[in-house]
C-alpha cells in the first residue's frame, strides 16, 4: 500500500487536532470512523458521484454527506437557484418570500404536514418535535427508538452522555424498534406520563406486518404523540417520506438531510392543531430563514417532484443489494458480513467472528475500499447521480475485498492484512 497516498490528509488532520476536538465538526466524519494511515480525512471537492480528498485521489463515494447529498454533488438545477438566491442576499431582517414557497412545497408534499417551521440540522427538529409535544401533552416523558440527534434529552440515552444532567437522562426511555412489548413496558411504566414516541420509521430492520400501525394506536390511546424522525428516510424513501412509504401518518415529523441536496436545513411538521402551538414554544434561530439553503430545498424537491429521483434511488440501490448479496455467496461469507437496509439506504453488517470483533473486520473492509477508490463507511447512501458504471465498480471492488477478508479472517491472516490500528467501538447509532 502506498503510505504517501494520504499523506496531505495527515498533514491537514495533525494541523487540525490543534484548534478542533477531534479535527472535525461532525463526529461520524472524524478520526474515530476512519482508521489512521489507511484513510483520507479531508476531501476537497464533489462532483456528481465523485469526491476527491486533499491529495488528489478520486472517489466514487457512497457515503455522500451522510445521506444529505441525494441528487449528487453540484447539482446543475441546485447550484442555479443558489446562485440566483445569492444575488438577491443571504438573509434579511425580515423573512425572504422563499421561506413561504418552501414551507407550502413541503405541504404539498408531506402527508402529515399542515404547518412548517425550519432549522439548520436534524437535531434542531427532533429537539423542537419533543418540546412541542411536551407543551402540547403537558407530559414530561419520552420514548425513543433510533438515532435522534446530540440534543440532551437523546443523547443521555447512550454512551455518549457526558455532561447531560442525570434529571435530563431519567426522562426519555429507549425501546427496541419491532418488539412492541418494549414500548409498551415504557407506557405500563408511566402510565399517563409519556409525551412522545420518537422512532426513525426504518433503519436497518424494515417493519414488521402492523408495527408502525401498532406504535401509534398505542401512542394515540395513551394520550401520547407519534413523532417520525425522518432526517434521514424523508425525501429518500418516496417524496413524502417513510410515512408515505409505509402508509402511516404520525403526529409530527422533521426532516433534514434529503431536503436541500446538502445545504444546512431541517424542518418540523404535523398537524395544524399541534404546530399552532409553536407560537407559544419558543423555537427560534437567527439562521432559521436563511436563504440560500431554502432556495436549495425548493429546488431539490422541486426536482423530486419533476424528474424519477426516488425511483432512481431505489432501482440502483437494488442493484447494490442484490450484487452484495450475491458477492457474499459466492466467497462464502456469511458468517462474517450481511447486507440489509432500504435501497436507498442499505449497510453492511459486521459479525464477530472467532478470535476477531466486528471492527476488525469493518477496519480491514475499509482499509481496502479506500485503497481501491470507494469511499463507504459500510453503507450506500444512493445519490441520483450514481450510474450502472459506479455500481459495476462498487461490486468489483467488493469482490477484491471479500476475498481479503475471507483469507484474513478463516485463516487467522488479519496481522498479515491489516496495516493500521482498529477501529474501536466508540458509539453505535442504530
Amino acid at each position: 500500500m502506498n503510505k504517501k497516498r494520504y499523506i496531505h490528509s495527515e498533514l491537514l488532520l495533525k494541523r487540525a487536532l490543534n484548534t478542533i476536538p477531534l479535527g472535525s465538526q461532525t463526529f461520524s466524519k472524524s478520526k474515530t470512523q476512519y482508521p489512521f494511515g489507511v484513510s483520507p480525512f479531508f476531501l476537497k471537492k464533489g462532483e456528481k458521484s465523485r469526491v476527491w480528498d486533499v491529495d488528489g485521489n478520486e472517489y466514487i463515494d457512497f457515503v455522500n454527506g451522510l445521506a444529505a447529498i441525494t441528487l449528487g454533488y453540484n447539482d446543475p438545477d441546485v447550484t442555479k437557484a443558489v446562485q440566483e438566491q445569492l444575488c438577491e442576499g443571504v438573509i434579511f431582517t425580515l423573512p425572504h418570500p422563499i421561506e413561504v414557497q418552501v414551507s407550502e412545497k413541503i405541504v404539498d408534499m408531506v402527508p402529515c404536514a399542515e404547518m412548517v417551521r425550519f432549522g439548520k440540522n436534524g437535531s434542531d427538529a427532533t429537539a423542537g418535535s419533543i418540546r412541542l409535544a411536551r407543551a402540547y401533552t403537558r407530559r414530561d416523558h419520552v420514548a425513543v427508538c433510533g438515532y435522534h440527534g446530540w440534543q440532551d434529552w437523546y443523547i443521555g440515552t447512550t454512551n455518549r452522555d457526558l455532561g447531560v444532567p442525570n434529571v435530563t437522562k431519567n426522562l426519555t426511555h429507549t425501546f427496541t424498534y419491532n418488539d412492541i412489548e418494549s414500548l409498551k413496558k415504557i407506557f405500563n411504566q408511566f402510565p399517563d406520563q409519556i409525551a412522545a414516541v420518537i422512532l426513525e420509521p426504518m433503519n436497518i430492520e424494515e417493519p414488521k406486518d402492523g408495527f408502525l400501525e401498532e406504535i401509534k394506536e398505542l401512542t394515540h390511546n395513551s394520550g401520547s404523540l407519534l413523532i417520525f424522525d425522518e432526517t434521514i428516510t424523508g425525501f429518500r424513501f418516496a417524496n413524502g417520506g417513510a410515512q408515505s412509504y409505509f402508509g402511516v401518518i404520525p403526529d409530527l415529523a422533521t426532516f433534514g438531510k434529503g431536503m436541500a441536496n446538502g445545504f444546512p436545513i431541517s424542518a418540523l411538521t404535523g398537524s395544524e392543531k399541534i404546530m399552532k402551538l409553536m407560537e407559544e414554544v419558543f423555537y427560534s434561530f437567527t439562521f432559521g430563514g436563511e436563504a440560500l439553503s431554502l432556495a436549495a430545498s425548493y429546488a431539490t424537491m422541486s426536482k423530486l417532484q419533476h424528474y424519477p429521483v426516488i425511483d432512481t434511488l431505489k432501482s440502483q440501490g437494488e442493484k447494490v443489494i442484490t450484487g452484495i448479496q450475491s458477492l457474499i455467496q459466492k466467497h462464502h461469507m456469511s458468517h462474517i458480513l450481511s447486507i440489509t437496509g432500504h435501497p436507498s439506504w442499505s449497510f453492511l453488517l459486521f459479525k464477530d467472528v472467532r478470535q476477531y470483533n466486528q471492527w476488525e473486520i469493518k477496519t480491514l473492509f475499509l482499509q481496502e475500499v479506500f485503497a481501491r477508490g470507494i469511499l463507504s463507511l459500510g453503507t450506500h447512501n444512493m445519490s441520483y447521480a450514481h450510474t450502472d458504471q459506479d455500481i459495476v465498480r462498487l461490486l468489483q471492488v467488493y469482490d477484491e475485498v471479500f476475498s481479503v477478508i475471507k483469507e484474513a479472517v478463516d485463516q487467522s491472516k488479519m496481522d498479515k492484512f491489516l496495516k493500521c490500528n482498529p477501529l474501536k467501538p466508540l458509539f453505535k447509532l442504530r
